[in-house]
This record gives structure tokens, sequence and C-alpha cells, in this order.
């Protein structure tokens, strides 16, 4: 897969960061898109053992040593013309685009349907599910227009996109209307060799899991808390890399990754 190009959304942290890194150290050209520029820059500089390390690329933010084959664009994924110019630059940079992980998103208020205010409500489906329809319709022009055609997005949901956790109703909502997002863009697709998947991920250790209280005890469905296992973010990244170096023939239309025995089965 060396060489193949890859647009990350939400680089700068988390599962994000993660996948970046895992694309980078395989060979990919990923451009790393999101709204805080120190951080993505972090992302692609931060590379542990990885031979390019503290490469400087001409375009890189002054004092910022990033991988050779990384390419920092900051782009606030619920501002239609910042999305189109990622884009946009991407294809100015690279010629093309292979793969999209349409992974930027906000947990949400954590609060219940009765009491959400309409802007928090309105502010978690801008990122979630407009983010992620203007990122994966940005991906899919490039994709039908390009030489060879086609292309493969990938859209992180959640396992919240099966079974919400309490006090999560922007955020379960927007996941679940991700799944339909994910099906809608793998049809529209066909025609152009585009394909689309899902990956629904649970519990693996980002910084959300420090916000729902994971690790000291997460809100459970009967009013109980409980600590819940997590894993590693690198096995979820791994996990988006096999599904971003299937060959076009293949696509995995949903995959789920949870921690080993957390309360997700039962859930509710």
């Amino acid at each position: 897969m060396s060489g193949r190009i890859a647009v990350v959304t939400g680089a700068g942290s988390g599962i994000g960061r993660a996948v970046a890194r895992t694309m980078l150290e395989a060979g990919y050209r990923v451009a790393l898109a999101g709204r805080r520029e120190s951080a993505l820059t972090e992302t692609a500089g931060g590379m542990l053992g990885a031979p390019e390390r503290g490469a400087l690329r001409p375009d890189a933010p002054e004092g910022g040593a990033i991988h050779p084959n990384a390419l920092v664009v900051p782009t606030d994924v619920t501002v239609e013309a910042e999305v189109d110019a990622l884009f946009d630059r991407v294809v100015q940079e690279w010629g093309r685009v292979d793969v999209l992980f349409n992974n930027a998103g906000a947990f949400g208020p954590a609060v219940s349907a009765a009491d959400i205010e309409l802007a928090d409500w309105e502010q978690t489906l801008a990122v979630n599910l407009t983010g992620a329809l203007l990122s994966a319709r940005g991906a899919m022009r490039v994709m039908r227009a390009q030489s060879p055609q086609g292309g493969r997005i990938i859209n992180n949901g959640s396992i919240s996109a099966q079974a919400p956790r309490p006090l999560s109703v922007a955020y379960a909502v927007s996941k679940h209307a991700l799944t339909g997002l994910t099906k809608s863009v793998d049809l529209d697709g066909r025609p152009f060799r585009i394909s689309c998947g899902q990956i629904d991920i649970g519990n693996t250790r980002t910084e959300i899991m420090d916000e729902l209280g994971v690790g000291s005890g997460a809100l459970q469905a009967d009013g109980s808390r409980r600590v819940e296992p997590t894993f590693d973010v690198e096995a979820a990244a791994r996990t988006v890399l096999l599904m971003a170096d299937l060959p076009a023939e293949a696509n995995i239309g949903a995959l789920t990754i949870t921690a080993s025995g957390m309360p997700f089965g039962g859930r509710g």
C-alpha cells in the first residue's frame, strides 16, 4: 500500500492520531485534518521509532518537524468551505485521495433527552453528522473524478451506534444516523468504485474515556456506576488499517471492536 493517499479527520488526538500515525508507518501519505494546528503537528512529528521522524517538510509550521509523508491541514469539519479546501489541498499536493477515515467527533452533553439544550444538540450533530457528510462528500467528489476512479471511506461510528449510554442522546442519535450515512455513501458510490464501511469502537483508551469516567466508574443503564475495561488504541488503529488495506473488490461494511469483557452485550 506504499504511497497511497489518505485523509484523516480529527487527527489531532485519540483514535484519529493513532490511525494517522499507523497509516504513515504503513507507507501511506496522510493529510491530517482537525481544528488545532499544533495538535496536528504533534501527531505528524511524534512517531517514535519512525526513521523519518524529525524530517522537515518545506511547508511545515515554523519550528514544527513533521513526517515527510504528512500534510497538516487545519480544518473545522462543520464549515463547508474549510472541508472543500481540505480536499482541494490534498489534490493539489498529491493528485488524488484513496482513503478517508471520517473520524472527527464530539461526545456532547451528558444530559437527558428531556433536558438537552437545542444549541448543544445542534452542535453535536453538526460535528458528528454534518461534518461527516461534508467530509464524505468531498472525498466522493475527488474519488469519482480521479483516474483510476474510486476509493474507500471508513466512518468512525461507535458502539453507541448500536446501543446508547445513559444521558447521551445527542451522541447516540448522531452515531445511529452515521450508520445510515455509511450505507447511503456505499450505495451511491457503487457506480464509481467507491466503497464505504463503518467501524464501531468500544472503550479504547483515549481522552473521551476519562470524560465518561470509564476508569473510575461509568454510569450504567440501571443507575449504578461501574469501572469498565479498556483496550489499547493501537489495536483500533490497526483494525482501521486492515479495512483500508483491503483490495478494491472487497469491503467491510460494518465492524465492531470492543474491550474484552466491557458491559455492552447486555447494555440496557
